[in-house]
């Protein structure tokens, strides 16, 4: 499966006695990729293929630590804080934009393809420093016969309580920092992802904050296809998004589709991602949805990393609005737009957002100073054999220390494993299951914990790592 990478570096590997290769330039290894590719041009689904890289070419990070949405957990805490409806969906869209924070800062990597029962499980530990998103006071500034730009700008009393709250910009961000001025006690997120199936290759995911009375979950799957020039990222037909449920909001649920992404500049030798697709936001309870439109090339094919979107009104039982266009204008409550790489800003209402003036224009999220937050990990010792971090390890320190063959070695003796123990259940009839999770897919893309998979989280929030009683 294809990630992002950031700039984020593995702990150092412990010494070993076989001699560190010379390693492939950038150069070198994209031609390897290259030549790679070239065989499956034609192929309906890479991801389904499952074939194996050199070690080389592999980022030394398990698939299932990489792949996950908290790159901003403090964006997530806050999700259901506000009050009215539309300031909740703000709080999702917030969060929307920063789940991608690795992939906007980062470069193209491959991650080892996960096994079927490897899982993944980490803690965050944030600051509940989102500032408030309420649009109450700007809505009836927008119905005010005297509101007119400079009496925005001029008058304090304009200015939204709770917009940009702490920030020295007022009014003019709602977006999340890392800044640490909030004493008070972190929030702690808790997250279990499973390898359920093989093939396909699907992975589910559960993530869970009690504290804040909010989870998520979804299966993650992708399928992807060559061209020649590019690769095209989709969500696999199991991939039906990010489901968050706010439960003390009587348990409302959105559900956050995948748009399709585009890895370029193969042949350049300048590997690029970039979106041009739809995607989108639907809460039936509160009626409410946004559509996002990104767009990819601009002017002469260069990269604009550019997207618009509006939240509007919708009908649950009555589902039609697929393109911006389509909506009526009267429905729009929201318009926002901006490049998803660096600052996204939204206005209230259907005019266009460039018809407000800048002090109208509230910054909803700002890439610029964020970095991917880290994750709390379970000691070592604790860990099981087919934990990422474990059943990865060896590879891992081999790469680190650009002993390839035998990271190509390790690789594939835990592959051949794989299939070995495949052809095992298959001769004795039996059907694989998840340990964490019911099932291994779902057609409505939502998948249940099992009881294991509730008392591993459950301990989590605990800060306990122990599996003892949970497996054999």
């Amino acid at each position: 499966m294809w990630a992002f990478s950031s700039s984020t570096t593995p702990a150092a590997p412990s010494p070993d006695a076989a001699p560190s290769e010379d390693p492939q330039n950038d150069g070198s290894k994209l031609k390897t990729f290259i030549s790679i590719l070239r065989k499956f041009i034609g192929v309906a689904d890479l991801a389904s293929v499952r074939f194996s890289l050199p070690s080389q070419l592999l980022e030394p990070t398990p698939n299932l630590e990489y792949w996950n949405y908290l790159d901003s957990p403090n964006a997530f805490v806050a999700i259901g804080t506000a009050d009215d409806p539309v300031d909740r969906m703000l709080e999702v869209l917030r969060f929307w934009f920063t789940k991608d924070l690795k992939y906007a800062k980062g470069k193209p990597c491959k991650p080892y393809n996960s096994c079927l029962g490897e899982f993944f499980r980490c803690n965050w530990e944030t600051d509940d420093d989102a500032p408030k998103i309420d649009t109450t006071v700007l809505r009836q500034l927008g119905s005010a016969p005297n509101s007119s730009a400079s009496s925005v700008k001029s008058n304090k009393l304009a200015v939204p309580n709770g917009l940009g709250a702490g920030d020295s910009r007022g009014a003019s961000t709602v977006s999340v920092s890392q800044s640490a001025n909030n004493s008070g006690k972190p929030v702690r997120v808790s997250y279990l992802t499973e390898q359920t199936s093989h093939h396909p290759p699907v992975s589910a995911f559960y993530i869970s904050c009690p504290e804040k009375g909010i989870h998520a979950k979804g299966f993650d799957q992708i399928t992807a296809k060559f061209t020649g020039t590019s690769i095209k990222v989709m969500p696999g037909e199991h991939n039906l998004g990010i489901f968050i449920t706010v439960e003390r909001r009587d348990n409302e649920t959105y559900q956050l589709t995948h748009p399709a992404a585009h890895l370029g500049g193969i042949l350049r030798g300048a590997l690029s991602v970039s979106v041009g697709d739809m995607a989108y936001i639907t809460c039936p309870e509160t009626k409410l949805k946004a559509i996002l439109r990104y767009y990819d090339d601009g002017w002469l094919g260069r990269t604009t990393n550019k997207v618009e979107g509006v939240i509007f009104r919708y009908d649950p039982e009555n589902d039609d609005k697929r393109q911006i266009q389509d909506v009526a204008e009267e429905d729009i409550l929201v318009r926002l737009g901006g490049p998803w790489k660096e600052k996204i800003v939204f206005t209230l209402g259907p005019k266009p957002l460039a018809s407000h003036p800048p002090e109208r224009q509230i910054t909803i999220i700002d890439i610029a100073p964020l970095s991917v937050a880290p994750k709390v990990l379970p000691p070592v010792e604790q860990q099981l054999p087919n934990e990422s971090l474990q059943l990865w390890g060896e590879v891992t320190k081999a790469i680190l220390a650009k002993q390839f063959s035998r990271a190509t070695s390790v690789k594939q003796e835990l592959e051949e494993a794989q299939r070995e123990k495949a052809r095992e259940r298959e001769k004795k009839g039996e059907e694989w299951k998840p340990v964490y999770f019911e099932q291994a897919t779902d057609k409505a893309g939502k998948p249940s914990l099992s009881e294991k998979g509730r008392e591993v989280l459950s301990r989590a929030q605990k800060g306990d790592w122990s599996m003892e009683g949970v497996v054999p």
